[in-house]
């Protein structure tokens, strides 16, 4: 089986193109991802075909389970299938269906050769059932969106905004430095709490001005990745609505920065770095 490790900003994937193959696909995933007998990755990444979109993307997280929709992810993907002439971008962006909606992509291109993209990630989802997220007395917080919600683990005071990119974020705003944060203890804990029906993706932020964050993220099913892409659109959103940033911004993470526009109202845009690093076959 031939594959291709790509990254968006340090969060790494394997990519296949199985367009003509089945697999167990859970399995490949966890044996893949693996980074001491696999590939090593944050998850695999399928290319396959669409009768509603130019592509169709299908993507497990490291563990095997199915997720709906990555916005580093879906950057290569594209990178993938244009550089490969599977499709082309003449019209200027690429429809791929996802489990969380037909995205369109926007390539750029340096060289002929594909070096980021610009990502219409759909509208956010601010009520708490559709996140999902159980609250109490969920009535209080009616159609959302819920910010600063009263959370705490492990002794730190973690209040969080709930924020769905198709898959549930929960994202707390804190004074001390993110890099001093026990992410790899705390953000398991977050991630499999109860109120959380299908887990969750926690990100932790410093706001350095209105129009710059840092931040780290706790993956759902991957653990802490170098960057996430829907988490970064998550923070941008909760940042926004909470008043501390401006409707553009900026966000670090260990594996780079990525640009985040929203209006307040309509579609969440992405912009970002897509690389390729190797190719081989798995036997």
């Amino acid at each position: 089986m031939k594959f291709t490790k790509m990254h968006g900003a340090g969060n790494d994937y394997v990519y296949v193109d199985a367009r003509s193959q089945e697999q167990d696909w859970p399995e490949l995933a966890r044996r893949m991802s693996d980074r001491h007998f696999g590939v090593g990755s944050d998850g695999l990444i399928l290319i396959k075909g669409s009768d509603v979109a130019d592509l169709k993307m299908s993507m497990y997280n490291a563990d095997g389970s199915e997720a709906e929709m990555c916005g580093n992810g879906i950057r290569c993907f594209v990178k993938y299938a244009v550089d490969r002439t599977i499709v082309s971008s003449s019209n200027g962006s690429v429809s791929v269906e996802t489990l969380a909606g037909i995205r369109n992509i926007t390539p750029i291109s340096e060289y002929g050769t594909v070096t980021g993209a610009r990502v219409s990630m759909g509208a956010p989802i601010l009520t708490p059932d559709t996140v999902p997220v159980n609250l109490d007395a969920a009535g209080e917080y009616g159609s959302g969106p819920v910010l600063e919600y009263p959370f705490e683990m492990d002794g730190y005071d973690l209040p969080l905004s709930f924020v769905s990119m198709g898959n549930p974020h929960a994202v707390t705003f804190i004074d001390t430095p993110v890099a001093e944060f026990p992410l790899l203890t705390v953000g398991p804990k977050v991630e499999n709490h109860s109120i959380f029906p299908r887990r969750v993706n926690f990100e932790i932020v410093n706001v350095d001005n209105p129009t710059h964050l840092t931040a780290r993220v706790w993956e759902r099913g991957s653990g802490e990745t170098l960057a996430c892409g829907t988490g970064a659109c998550g923070i941008a959103v909760a940042s926004i609505l909470g008043g501390h940033t401006d409707n553009t911004v900026s966000i670090t993470l260990p594996g780079g920065t990525l640009k985040v526009d929203w209006d307040g109202q309509g579609e969440v845009y992405l912009e970002g770095p897509a690389e390729e690093v190797f190719s081989g076959e798995w036997n």
